[in-house]
This record gives structure tokens, sequence and C-alpha cells, in this order.
């Protein structure tokens, strides 16, 4: 069966922004065709345009796609912490201050690319082994009530924002 879209008391109001944007309702399908979308997307951005700013002050497009990798691994630990019935409270975190570590356009495009191709891979069969009953454990991060399936669809609906974000202001 598959791991269906949450209702809206599985998650703070915050994050309807990214679910809301995933068109799917089976969350390994998602997360697989978001992936596809991405990948195909950013390999056709042109060299020159991977440090673009369109602003002062903006993350250039690699550092978009660090941060994209930075959110993914923690809501993917947060999951991860749900699902295996852990109880604990967890932080939240600062997307900000992880950017001033990024060091993203150094690395370049092809390497996050390649991070990226491997971490969702490895995300995507984490999921494929919850189960239903799993999918709907609920666990406090950034005190706030989450579900695990939430946080997957949390995941695709962010790399979509992103993506959206980067073909209106950078392309």
């Amino acid at each position: 069966m598959p791991i269906t879209k949450p209702p809206e008391n599985e998650y703070a109001p915050y994050y309807h922004t990214y679910i809301g944007k995933v068109p799917q309702n089976d969350l390994l399908e998602a997360l697989k065709d978001s992936h596809r979308k991405v990948l195909a997307f950013l390999q056709e951005i042109p060299v020159e345009k991977h440090t673009y700013r369109y602003a002062q002050g903006k993350w250039s497009i690699t550092e978009v796609l660090q941060h994209m990798l930075d959110c993914e691994r923690v809501f993917v630990y947060r999951a991860l912490v749900f699902a295996r019935n852990d109880k604990t409270p967890l932080p939240g975190f600062d997307e900000d201050a992880y950017a001033t570590e990024y060091n993203a356009d150094k690395r370049g495009m092809d390497l996050l690319l390649e991070e990226y191709k491997h971490l969702r891979e490895s995300n995507i069969l984490l999921f494929e082994g919850f189960s239903d009953e799993v999918s709907l454990r609920m666990g406090m991060a950034n005190g706030q009530g989450i579900s695990v399936r939430a946080l997957g669809f949390i995941i695709s609906g962010h790399e979509l924002h992103h993506m959206q974000v980067l073909k209106e202001r950078y392309l």
C-alpha cells in the first residue's frame, strides 16, 4: 500500500507550503518523481550560472542545492527517529547558520548532484522499508508534532519549492 499524503493535523501549518506542492498522493512516487525532475533541471543549468545570485545576500544555485541536501538530511533524520519510535523531542535548525558553512560554490555542481543522487536513492530505500503503521508515527521537532509520512512529503515539496524559485529568480 502506498504511503499517502498526511492530513493537516500531522504537521505544523508552515509545512503546508511544501506538502501542497506535491501532486502525487503516494510518497515513494513523489520522491522518485521529484528526484528525476530536480536532476534533469539542475543538469541543464549552464556552468556560468552555477554561482549566480539574483541579489546581494542571496544564495547561489549551488548553495540552494546544498541547502536542499542539508534539509533532506535533517528531515530524514527526524523521520528515522520517529519511525524507530524514539520519543525524544528534536530541536529545530537554523538554515542560515548552515548556509555560512556550505562552501558549495567551491564544491561545484557536479559533486553536489552526485551527492544528491545517492542521498535520495538511500532515502527512498529507507521510506520503502516503513510500514503503514510506522509512516503514521508522530514525534516532536522544533516544538511541533509531525508524522513520518509528513516529513517524506516535505522533502519532495521543499525541493519543488526551490526549483520554482530557481526558475523564477535565477534563470
